[in-house]
């Protein structure tokens, strides 16, 4: 049995606390960062619970436990921790995501219990740019912020994307998609989902996920199957990208799979530098 030192749940009293700490991996814990703020640790807005662990007394590490399980800053004593409470309680997220070495540990305590996994991406490139796309690049303006009564044209191309990117249907979660169709209405109401139209459908769309104040994320990057390699991805993020650095964060971040090789390079030409590796397990 593994040993358990001091791990708990944060609670909002703990919010300066827990930002000092995401702020060590500003880019690697975006996600959670932004969970962080907006809720205030409210777990009722969390949407899940942010697991710390303590040495001495002082908050040392973080896990975030929802829908993904996210270690943060953690080292193989807290590791071990998060380990146990993970398996006390049962798995309950659909994913594993964080930086490579702390993941790729906290999966070998789990995957005995929790394996096999349906897919473990082992190495994803983190990368990053705080510069608008180069002058060779131009923007497309026909990418604009879909609107809040165009979510019948986001939802199928958010599906085919997600789909894709991750191998199962989002609709076929036991909720029937609700949770996704939720987080996907969140995004375009807040103006931060950008897309190209054409003829009634959507032929290009990214999103900007997660917001804090160092960095914004850019995901949910999909070109119709019979408009790629025509130049609408470069131009259609050369657009995103600049939006997004005068108006979410001083950084645009990214993950993307190791063996995208389009991808990865469409992203340097962009400007992108890789600061970093993530590691996912899908269940």
């Amino acid at each position: 049995m593994l040993t358990t030192p001091a791990t708990r749940p944060l609670e909002p009293g703990e919010l300066g606390d827990a930002l000092t700490l995401l702020a060590r991996e500003p880019l690697a814990g975006a996600f959670v960062t932004a969970r962080v703020i907006e809720s205030g640790l409210d777990p009722r807005l969390l949407g899940g619970e942010l697991w710390g662990w303590y040495h001495r007394g002082r908050l040392r590490s973080l896990c975030f436990s929802g829908a993904n399980l996210v270690p943060l800053h953690a080292g193989p004593a807290a590791l071990r921790a998060f380990a146990e409470r993970a398996l006390a309680e049962g798995r309950r997220c659909t994913s594993i995501v964080g930086p490579a070495p702390a993941t790729a540990a906290l999966w070998a305590h789990l995957e005995p219990h929790w394996g096999p996994a349906r897919a473990v991406r082992a190495h994803q490139p983190l990368m990053a740019t705080g510069t608008p796309p180069p002058p060779g690049i131009t923007p497309d303006p026909l990418v604009r912020p879909m609107r809040k009564d165009e979510m019948d044209l986001v939802l199928p191309a958010a599906v085919a994307m997600f789909t894709e990117e991750v191998g199962v249907s989002p609709l076929s979660a036991e909720d029937g998609g609700l949770a996704y169709q939720s987080r996907v209405a969140e995004t375009v109401g807040t103006g931060r989902c950008f897309a190209r139209v054409e003829d009634g459908r959507i032929v290009f769309k990214a999103e900007i996920g997660a917001v804090t104040p160092h960095t914004c994320q850019l995901t949910g990057v999909w070109t119709a199957p019979d408009r790629r390699r025509t130049g609408l991805a470069a131009a259609g993020l050369a657009t995103v990208v600049g939006h997004a650095l005068t108006t979410w964060a001083p950084v645009v971040s990214l993950y993307v799979n190791d063996y995208n090789a389009p991808a990865l390079a469409l992203y340097r030409r962009l400007g992108f530098t890789t600061a970093g590796a993530l590691m996912s397990v899908l269940f």
